[in-house]
């Protein structure tokens, strides 16, 4: 499921692979951490990349338990599932890049790309989603937690190939980021 082709990391430390799609488009400024890593495109690897963003985070100075720490799992969370429920090809992962963007003229902020291999199943852009009366339905509804969580966020066609990349980028509002 993962791959690190750079060598054993050992134990308790997280690999952090380069990102080799090449999909990203150019950030704000340049990001001062990164975590890139491909996932199985199945419930559990959109579970465990949501978990390592998790770890990735507190590591990075967004504890446990705080509001932005929260928010940036649930748009990880939702942006995961939707890669894997509406963006999976057989036998194709999909691949997540976190990066921590530093304060300069805006708070720092932290991006999540989730990139898929289907490029005809593409999401509304941000600003058609169109909140609706809750049905009793208990899905449809991930892209308006995003648009309410996330400072900004949109996606583009990869540029390397089939698929789309969706990114979001959220505004760290409580204290300093540890550099």
């Amino acid at each position: 499921m993962l791959n690190n082709p750079a060598g054993l990391t050992g134990p308790g430390r997280l690999a952090t692979p380069t990102s080799d799609l090449g999909t990203t488009p150019p950030a704000p400024a340049p990001a001062t951490r990164t975590f890139a890593m491909r996932f199985t495109s199945t419930p559990r690897g959109a579970r465990l990349a949501r978990h390592l963003v998790a770890v990735r985070l507190d590591a990075w100075g967004v504890p446990y338990g705080t509001d932005d720490h929260d928010a940036i799992v649930l748009i990880t969370a939702e942006l995961t599932a939707n890669a894997v429920l509406h963006g999976t090809v057989p036998g194709r992962d999909f691949h997540l890049r976190l990066a921590l963007l530093p304060a300069g003229p805006r708070p720092a902020t932290v991006r999540i790309d989730v990139t898929d291999t289907r490029g005809e199943r593409v999401p509304p852009r941000p600003g058609a989603l169109q909140p609706e009366v809750p049905a009793v339905d208990e899905t449809g509804r991930g892209l308006l937690l995003v648009t309410a969580l996330a400072t900004s966020w949109d996606w583009h066609p990869r540029p390397d190939g089939p698929g789309k990349t969706v990114w979001a980028e959220h505004e760290i509002t409580a204290g300093r980021v540890a550099s």
